[in-house]
């Protein structure tokens, strides 16, 4: 069996443990191969929940639902992935704030402003022809 994680970078991380002053190559393979399983199971889970929602591409949040379906993984790994965005919310711009927002080029009036015309203009009040 050949772990697909280089032996020597595995065995960089676990020396980061200040407890750990020595590692066998028999505990290096045994973790790295265990890493291989854990992510073997972790991805296939992520693409059953993608498979559920009918996507063909795996994504956080298919993740999130693999972690959360699978108690053991829950309890450490849950707290590691980044939190999920709240959900966007729709304005919707009201006809007024519409108007405002997209103002006319200079020496040109917006169509909208010639029909509100008329209240204090002294018009017909529709800004038809009379």
């Amino acid at each position: 069996m050949k772990p697909s994680f280089p032996l020597s970078r595995v065995k960089k991380i676990m020396k980061l443990d200040r407890d750990i002053a020595k590692v066998t190559n028999e505990a290096l393979l045994l973790v790295s191969l265990s890493a291989d399983l854990f992510l073997a199971s972790l991805s296939a889970a992520a693409a059953d929940a993608a498979a559920e929602k009918r996507r063909r591409v795996v994504k956080l949040d298919h993740l999130r639902t693999a972690v959360r379906g699978h108690p053991p993984m829950r309890g450490f790994l849950l707290d590691c992935l980044p939190e999920e965005p709240p959900p966007p919310t729709k304005k919707k711009v009201k006809r007024a704030e519409a108007s405002e927002v997209a103002a006319a080029p200079a020496g040109e009036r917006r169509i909208d402003e010639f029909f509100r015309r008329g209240a204090g203009d002294g018009g017909s009040g529709g800004g038809g022809v009379d």
